[in-house]
């Protein structure tokens, strides 16, 4: 139930609301419902029924109807990857990128990848954007052009120092076109390793195969740029071994020299009051070797996979700017959108119709970009699908088990089922005790883990 601080804190139409909920007959399989989906804060709500027979016999072996839930519905996770908008959803999204990301760097075998693949050439890179004019930052040494000394926290940080000549416009279409200079880029490595190992690139397939698994993140200027696991493998992917030519090293060094290279690098043609520009990677190129354990100053794999899994939940409402679509720029200044944020976004606005193909507009509130924010190559690890049927595996047979079931081999049962869409969300005195709901799950998971960590202290083991 919602502590006393919380309750303290509503508004009474939400205050009353939550009482109503709380007090309705059908509380406590409500509860059970949201409990179900981690406390997701926008369910999906379905109508429907399930059937379960014997193919045989014909006998009814269960029977669901949602007609005995609360209001008629059965409530579901609505799986939105975002933390902006379900906090609860985003954590098991980005618990599922962490276990793909760590699976391509420590090798799992239930998701055949061989642990092995730790002894393949690894490397965590970030790629980043260009400038497009000076902004406020924190330098290493000294206070800000400004001549200020900024803290963490301030809303200064990634806003440019003169906003009258900052290149707003060539910053949102480096971000329409960072995807194809990721594409450029794969392909040039490849090319680069090939001609360090002296090899055609026919041949580099035969011998060699590039893994990466990578994610986006905005900085605070509104830029897009990569982290990205790379990994060499033998020509089958990870359960072969790479070459003895295959090296940390050589990676690094191709992986330099593909970012600098002039393939890598997409032109953007003029338009109206628009020059043609090309766009290449930032000069702040960052590349470092992943231990299993770490030495003091290379990274592990828990740190890498835990910092793209974070960066998973997120996108371009860390720098102010909403995280829907757009339906007209007045909306910016009732949601309080910071003016940086809003000159990109009216730069979208502005650049839609001299480029129609590249959907600008469409996608303003991403401030340009319009590609995955992760994603990964075919052989680098399992897949976001595979985790999640895996899971769903899991909770079929939690629910055969308590229906009596699971002893019945499942090719002599049939399931009929009818599901019907009946609308999102909560009432605001639900969305309270959801939001309750969903941090206790997290105090306990986080209780769960800090004594996990304790115990393999204890033994040795780093988690």
């Amino acid at each position: 139930m919602t502590d006393t601080a919380t309750l303290a804190g509503l508004d009474p139409t939400t205050l009353g609301d939550l009482l109503r909920v709380a007090g309705s007959p059908g509380f406590d399989r409500w509860q059970d419902q949201i409990h179900r989906t981690g406390g997701c804060a926008d369910p999906i709500h379905l109508r429907g029924w399930t059937l379960t027979k014997d193919r045989v016999s014909g006998e009814t072996l269960h029977h669901y109807s949602t007609e005995s839930e609360p209001g008629g519905r059965l409530r579901i996770a609505c799986g939105n990857r975002r933390a902006s908008r379900c906090p609860a959803c985003a954590w098991t999204y980005a618990g599922d990128t962490y276990h793909l990301i760590r699976a391509g760097l420590a090798g799992e075998e239930s998701k055949d990848i061989p642990t092995a693949v730790r002894n393949h050439p690894r490397v965590f890179a970030t790629l980043t954007a260009p400038s497009f004019g000076p902004v406020h930052n924190r330098p290493d040494r000294g206070a800000c052009r400004c001549g200020t000394h900024h803290t963490d926290d301030d809303p200064a940080l990634g806003t440019a120092l003169n906003p009258d000549t900052y290149d707003y416009a060539a910053t949102v279409l480096f971000n329409n076109h960072a995807g194809q200079l990721w594409q450029r880029f794969t392909t040039r490595l490849r090319r680069e390793i090939a001609a360090r190992a002296g090899l055609t690139q026919r041949e580099l397939a035969d011998r060699c195969r590039l893994s990466y698994g990578k994610v986006a993140e905005f900085q605070k200027r509104g830029a897009i740029h990569f982290h990205a696991v790379i990994r060499l493998d033998g020509p089958d992917g990870p359960d072969t071994p790479p070459p003895s030519w295959a090296t940390v090293q050589l990676l690094t060094d191709a992986i330099r020299a593909a970012t600098t290279h002039s393939y890598t690098s997409t032109t953007v043609p003029a338009a109206d009051n628009q020059p043609a520009r090309t766009f290449r990677w930032g000069r702040q190129l960052d590349i470092r070797p992943i231990r299993a354990f770490g030495d003091g100053s290379d990274i592990t794999e828990q740190a890498v996979a835990s910092y793209v899994a974070k960066y998973a939940t997120k996108a371009a409402e860390n720098t102010g700017t909403l995280d829907r679509r757009i339906g007209e720029l007045s909306e910016l200044d009732r949601h309080h959108v910071p003016d940086h944020a809003q000159r990109l976004i009216t730069a979208c606005r502005d650049l839609d119709e001299q480029y129609p193909d590249r959907r600008l507009w469409a996608w303003a509130h991403m401030l340009g970009f319009r590609g995955h924010f992760s994603s990964k190559s075919r052989r680098y690890s399992t897949t976001l699908g595979a985790l999640r049927q895996t899971r769903a595996d899991y909770r079929a047979a939690q629910e055969r088990q308590t229906l009596g079931l699971d002893d019945r081999d499942p090719d002599t049962v049939l399931i009929l089922a009818d599901w019907q869409y009946a609308g999102h969300g909560h009432t605001p005195g639900e969305s309270a005790l959801a939001a309750t709901i969903a941090r206790d799950i997290q105090t306990n998971r986080q209780t769960a883990r800090e004594a996990l960590q304790d115990q393999l202290a204890l033994e040795g083991v780093t988690a």
